[in-house]
């Protein structure tokens, strides 16, 4: 299964733009959620547990010392983009973002820049901020986590945003010349594989630059586990994932680049589905959904509309 073949993968699409391998460091810059520590809401959403995403080790160590870190686990690569990933990476005062960030790109061989984070909690400084790292040559990608672009799903799992949030946000982080990332699950309670396609769309026509893809973890901690205790979840089985995630990449134009297809917790943080344990499972599944049927861009007509 050769899936940058049938995908534009991320790791493929930054060999080709700078001919050699990069490789994503993962920061932890102690950042907390506001739909945690109570400005929006308590408990998170209802499908997290923060501590299954966030290592405690790495969150005591400074900026510089997490890179040497990370580093030195990667033989294949010489050359790395920061990227703070756990929490919400722009939630604190612009001066205590801009000393992380300069932190991270001020060590050798830094290409760029990588920052997780909530459509509701990029303030028009930190887009500023993140926009003077691109007037010094770096490549910087902003991340929203939006999960689903449907507003009743958004309100069931305690998101405590809407989708016109995000596309505001994408709009002013573009408009800026920053590129925009788009985290999506499949499998969010109540969802259909239409549900994820129209997500998809709406998504595109707002404009993205690079998409990522998670299948629904059922995960100790979070208020879905005490629903999947009791038997109202039902597992996502790998298969219709893979028939979701390779529909969605069918009905993506081929310039939009995707960071990840699949994802992974352990155990005995993951308590369902036990696919999700190997995210190479996951890969492997949509991999050959795509063999079976094209790869991305392949469900757009000429007209690049999206079929029903």
């Amino acid at each position: 299964m050769q899936l940058p073949q049938l995908v534009n993968m991320f790791g493929a699409d930054l060999q080709r733009r700078y001919g050699e391998k990069i490789h994503k460091l993962t920061l932890h810059g102690g950042f907390s959620c506001p739909n945690r520590d109570g400005t929006l809401g308590r408990g998170g959403c209802t499908f997290c547990n923060v501590a299954s995403f966030a290592n405690e080790q790495m969150q005591r160590r400074s900026i510089a010392e997490q890179l040497r870190a990370q580093a030195g686990k990667v033989n294949r690569a010489k050359r790395y983009l920061a990227y703070f990933q756990a929490y919400t990476s722009t939630y604190a005062e612009v001066s205590l973002l801009a000393d992380m960030y300069r932190q991270a790109l001020a060590q050798a061989d830094m290409v760029g820049i990588c920052v997780g984070t909530r459509p509701d909690c990029v303030p028009s400084a930190a887009l500023d901020l993140l926009a003077s790292y691109l007037d010094q040559g770096y490549e910087v990608w902003l991340e929203l986590g939006l999960q689903t672009a449907h507003d009743k799903t958004l309100k069931r799992i305690n998101r405590g945003h809407n989708f016109s949030c995000y596309r505001h946000t994408a709009r002013l982080a573009r408009e800026r010349g920053l590129k925009v990332c788009s985290h999506l699950i499949v499998g969010l309670p109540g969802e259909t594989a239409a549900d994820h396609l129209a997500t998809l769309r709406q998504v595109v026509d707002s404009g993205v630059d690079g998409i990522k893809l998670h299948p629904l973890h059922i995960v100790t901690g979070s208020t879905l586990a005490q629903a999947w205790r009791a038997g109202r979840m039902p597992e996502l089985a790998m298969e219709e994932y893979a028939a979701s995630a390779g529909e969605m990449i069918r009905h993506t134009p081929k310039e939009i680049v995707y960071h990840r297809v699949s994802a992974n917790a352990r155990r005995p943080t993951l308590l369902a589905p036990l696919w999700c344990e190997n995210r190479w499972n996951g890969m492997q599944a949509v991999g050959g959904y795509l063999q079976r049927y094209g790869g991305q861009g392949s469900g757009l007509d000429e007209k690049r509309q999206y079929r029903p």
